[in-house]
C-alpha cells in the first residue's frame, strides 16, 4: 500500500508526513506562527478510544494544530509477542484522521525512526520493571525511548494518553518531569464496550465468544472499588472472586497501588491495575479506588 506524502500544512486538510525531516521544520514553523501543536501518538488500529484522544486535543485551548502519529514501534514488543501480527488497517486510520479534523499524520517507518538501531535507550527506573515490566521486560525502555523521540521530532506542546495503559502514562510523565520535556502530558478516562471492556486495539484478536469472559476484568475491578471503604485486603478480596469466576482467564497480576504506583496505600486515593491472557489475547485494565 502506498500513501502518498502531501507534506508542508494546509489548515482544516489532512497532510501526511513520513519522515522526521519533513514534519519537524511544519511543527516548527507552526509554533513560531503563535500555533499550538497537540499529539495523539498511537501505534495505528484506531478506535473509539483514539478518538476521544483526538477529541481531546482538538479541544486544547488556543489555535491548536491537532497531530496524530502511527507507529508500530518494534523495541516495546519482547521475543514471541505480537509484533508480526499487530493490525495495521492503515487507510482505516487515515479515514478516522480525516474524520475527527486532524491536520497533520505522523507516519514513519521502522529506519526513519531508528537508521542507525537503537543503541541509545531511555532507563525507566523502578516502576520499569514493575507489573507491566516485570511480564514483558524491556517494554517500557521502548515505550519511553519512542515516545522520547516523538516529543524531539514533532514538538508538540501537550500530548495526550490513554488511562487504560495507566503504568504507561505515569512513566511517561515522570520521564516528562525528570528529564524537563517541554510538553504537558494529559491522560484521558478509559474508553470502553457497552460491555464493560475496555477498548483496545488487541480486542480484534478475540474470538465473539471469548469478549463477555474478557469484559470479566471491568467486572472484577468495579467489585473491588465497591467495596473501597473496608480497606485494601477487601478491595483485591472482592475483584480475585470475580476472576476466579472464570476459569479461561490467566490472571498474570492484580494489585493495589498508590496513583503514582509506589506502594500499596491503606487510605486515600490509590489504582486498582489487572492483566490477564484470554486464549491468544492479552488484557490489561484499571480503576480509580478510593480507599
Amino acid at each position: 500500500m502506498t500513501v502518498r506524502t502531501q507534506g508542508g500544512y494546509a489548515a482544516g486538510q489532512l497532510t501526511v508526513h513520513r519522515s522526521p525531516a519533513e514534519i519537524a521544520p511544519v511543527t516548527r514553523a507552526l509554533r513560531g506562527a503563535g500555533r499550538k501543536v497537540a499529539l495523539v501518538p498511537t501505534m495505528g488500529a484506531l478506535h473509539e478510544g483514539h478518538r476521544e484522544l483526538i477529541r481531546h486535543a482538538r479541544r486544547t485551548p488556543g489555535a491548536t494544530v491537532t497531530a496524530v502519529s502511527i507507529f508500530v514501534n518494534p523495541l516495546q514488543f519482547g521475543a514471541g509477542e505480537d509484533l508480526d501480527r499487530y493490525p495495521r488497517p492503515l487507510e482505516a486510520d487515515l479515514q478516522v484522521c480525516r474524520e475527527e479534523g486532524v491536520e497533520l499524520v505522523f507516519l514513519p517507518g521502522v529506519t526513519d525512526m531508528y537508521p542507525d538501531g537503537a543503541d541509545t535507550t531511555i532507563v525507566p527506573g523502578r516502576v520499569g520493571d514493575e507489573l507491566e515490566g516485570a511480564v514483558r521486560p524491556g517494554h517500557f525502555a521502548g515505550v519511553l525511548t519512542v515516545v522520547a523521540k516523538l516529543f524531539h521530532i514533532v514538538a508538540p506542546e501537550v500530548a495526550f494518553f490513554g488511562e487504560k495503559d495507566y503504568q504507561q502514562l505515569v512513566m511517561i510523565k515522570k520521564m516528562v518531569r525528570d528529564l524537563d520535556f517541554p510538553v504537558s502530558v494529559v491522560g484521558v478516562p478509559t474508553v470502553r464496550e457497552p460491555g464493560g471492556l475496555a477498548l483496545s486495539s488487541r480486542n480484534a484478536y478475540l474470538a465473539p465468544e471469548e469478549r463477555p469472559v474478557a469484559a470479566t476484568l471491568q467486572r472484577a475491578l468495579a467489585a473491588g472499588a465497591a467495596v473501597s471503604a473496608r480497606g485494601p485486603e477487601a478491595v483485591l478480596g472482592a475483584a480475585r472472586a470475580v476472576l476466579a469466576e472464570e476459569p479461561e482467564l490467566q490472571v498474570q497480576y492484580l494489585e493495589l497501588r498508590d496513583p503514582d504506583l509506589g506502594r500499596r496505600p491503606q487510605t486515600g486515593r490509590a489504582r486498582l491495575l489487572v492483566a490477564a491472557r484470554l486464549g491468544r489475547t492479552r488484557l490489561i485494565d484499571n480503576i480509580a479506588v478510593q480507599l
